[in-house]
């Protein structure tokens, strides 16, 4: 029988360089897509999914994001006093939406060492990681789907979406013999092949189920030479040689939150599906595009 994903981990220690300087005080994760921060976002979507346990994995200047789910007794007296119940209720339920712990990175090592760091507190469970780049604006979340495709499976999954033959270059690619399928078995990891290289359009994204064994293969994993980084595409290429992997070919509009031209994309596109945003936004739109 499976056993339930309860936990969810957040990598979140980057410095978020395409932003600067917008990301030298202020935590990329922390960017509003119109009024509520991507981590937020995800916090919602493992919480949604049935995770009780969030596991943030921060670096330095990230404590606006420790803040942001704490809770601020001046902010919610002055919301109370003021009438304001309809916020209040918001800020406290942040306080109590998922029990949030925080792990340190204190170097960027790579997104396999910042798992790595929170083995501990995963134990021998299988559960869910979610990194900030990708949004799903889908009625069934990324996380649910991954989920549902773990208790069928029982192995570790990987989402996917499809690129085009130009856009190979640019991103991690999994290769499989099962492209018919939704849910399809792993047999080789390239990280931005030559398009020549491979007839595989499958690009991974950052939203996983991982198994627990995922550490032994981690710890396993031999660090890059030019920046000693532990990359977690290194440790899926040794599992699969032992073990099954899948990916899931994921249903979504996505959203890229860690490109610029994206993340105006996203806080538009969802802006446009607000019912109090909505009229004014087209008119604003209509007005200034010619």
């Amino acid at each position: 029988m499976n056993q339930k994903i309860r936990k969810c981990v957040i990598p979140a220690a980057g410095f978020g360089t395409r932003f600067l300087p917008a990301t030298k005080a202020l935590p990329k994760e922390m960017f509003p897509l119109i009024d509520k921060p991507v981590m937020q976002m995800l916090v919602e979507e493992a919480v949604n999914a049935g995770c009780t346990d969030i596991i943030i994995v921060t670096g330095r200047s990230k404590r606006a994001i420790e803040d942001h789910f704490d809770s601020n007794p001046e902010l919610e007296e002055r919301l109370d006093r003021s009438g304001k119940f309809e916020y209040l209720q918001t800020v406290q339920w942040l306080n109590n939406m998922a029990n949030i712990v925080y792990v340190r990175q204190p170097y960027p090592r790579g997104d396999g060492e910042a798992i790595l760091r929170t083995k501990n507190l995963i134990g021998n469970e299988p559960f869910l990681v979610l990194f900030w780049d990708d949004i799903v604006d889908h009625e069934q979340s990324a996380a649910s789907q991954l989920i549902r495709a773990y208790e069928r499976k029982n192995a570790s999954i990987i989402s996917t979406v499809e690129v085009s033959k130009k856009e190979v270059s640019s991103y991690g690619i999994i290769e499989s013999s099962d492209d018919a399928r939704t849910t399809f078995g792993v047999e080789r990891f390239l990280e931005k092949p030559d398009p020549q290289e491979t007839d595989s359009r499958h690009w991974v994204i950052g939203k996983y189920v991982l198994t627990p064994d995922i550490f032994d293969y981690l710890q396993k994993a031999t660090p890059s030479k030019k920046d000693w980084e532990i990359r977690l595409a290194d440790a899926f290429e040794l599992m699969r040689k032992s073990k099954d992997i899948y990916g899931l070919k994921i249903q979504w509009e996505r959203y890229d939150t860690g490109d610029k031209l994206w993340f105006l994309k996203a806080t538009i596109s969802l802006a446009l599906k607000r019912d109090d945003l909505r009229d004014d936004l087209k008119k604003f739109l209509k007005k200034i595009v010619k």
